[in-house]
């Protein structure tokens, strides 16, 4: 979300506070998960494993919150899940959502774009598509037959309906593709993406869906073993040359020292380093919701409970919510120093 402008001095300021003092009285951003089920089956995640249970955020429900969500100052909603275009009601959501002032934000597989083109050139202000490499490496990893064809369809049924929607891919860093980044640029290029943005696989916690973490064989699918650390090594160092403009000019989203990043995360993973430093304050700045009313800081630490008559800000300024936050330390918490997808809003910008 680098489409940011100047928060206000009182926005600023409450946002300060809640820093210092761990109950929040600004959240910036709101994700939410709309709909549990998935139509992909990643090799990195589970959620799709429970597309039985399809579960979803009912747009009643933004209405309960809105009073919660005008007195927490939200500025941005991510729209999330599974797969936020399977929700049933996904338009009187986002119309909801933008009587407010929201920006709303797509986090999705691409792979219901064309159907819905219409409704996501209207009221979404910016689009993020899972992109993992070429077309073969793309619809190997996410296991969806023509799934990448789907996708180029999709995007280019927005452009024919939008101009100015804002379009970018998200990359997973897993075994599958660690060996040519470059040529995931080019594959967002390619598809007339508007920049594109690289993490590492999750593999050691219970978010996606995952009642426990996984095992070591189940780890080894989908995380570097030390054979193939080398060769993200050469990808990295290549892509750092071959793309200098790209990251230069931020179309490539992550900073050099991110990308350098990609590999000391897995080195570290083998136990032959430390981690990159945590550098995230995603519980200070944002919040998960997800059907059935339950709430996160983030999408992998554990629940501050779940939304009851008090309603949504009860449940975040909630005494244990207010302690979780005083005592979180990022740079030593477990989960944190493994995080492979941190929030770093700076607290006098918007989202």
């Amino acid at each position: 979300m680098s489409h940011a402008s100047t928060a206000t001095p009182a926005e600023a300021a409450r946002r300060l506070a809640g820093r210092t003092t761990g109950r929040l009285r600004s959240l910036p951003i709101l994700a939410l998960a709309v709909h549990s089920a998935c139509n992909c089956r990643c090799l990195m995640c589970d959620i799709w494993k429970a597309n039985a249970e399809r579960r979803e955020i009912p747009a009643e429900d933004l209405d309960r919150h809105a009073g919660d969500i005008r007195r927490l100052h939200v500025r941005r909603v991510m729209l999330t899940g599974g797969e936020p275009l399977l929700h049933s009601n996904m338009w009187a959501l986002c119309d909801r959502l933008k009587r407010a002032g929201i920006r709303v934000t797509l986090v999705t597989t691409g792979l219901l774009l064309d159907r819905h083109a219409d409704h996501v050139a209207r009221v979404i202000d910016d689009v993020v598509i899972s992109v993992d490499g070429d077309r073969p490496t793309h619809d190997e990893i996410r296991r969806v037959a023509n799934g990448f064809d789907r996708i180029r369809v999709g995007v280019a049924a927005l452009r024919a309906r939008s101009a100015s929607l804002i379009i970018t891919g998200r990359c997973v860093v897993q075994r599958r593709n660690c060996g040519d980044l470059v040529a995931v640029v080019r594959t967002a290029q390619e598809l007339g993406l508007d920049g594109i943005s690289f993490l590492a696989a999750d593999v050691t916690t219970t978010a996606f869906n995952r009642p426990e973490p996984w095992d070591a064989a189940r780890r080894r699918d989908v995380a570097l073993a030390e054979a193939d650390l080398a060769k993200l090594e050469r990808a990295v160092d290549r892509l750092l040359d071959t793309c200098r403009h790209e990251i230069a000019t931020g179309y490539v989203e992550n900073s050099p020292a991110a990308i350098r990043g990609l590999h000391a995360y897995y080195f570290a993973l083998i136990g032959r380093g430390a981690f990159p430093p945590a550098r995230c304050n995603a519980p200070w700045v944002s919040a998960v919701l997800e059907p059935g009313g339950v709430v996160r800081p983030c999408f992998f630490h554990r629940p501050y409970g779940t939304v009851g008559p008090d309603g949504l800000e009860a449940v975040i300024n909630s005494p244990a919510a207010i302690t979780f936050r005083r005592r979180l330390d990022v740079s030593t918490d477990e989960t944190c120093r493994r995080c492979v997808c941190s929030l770093n809003l700076p607290l006098t910008r918007e989202a």
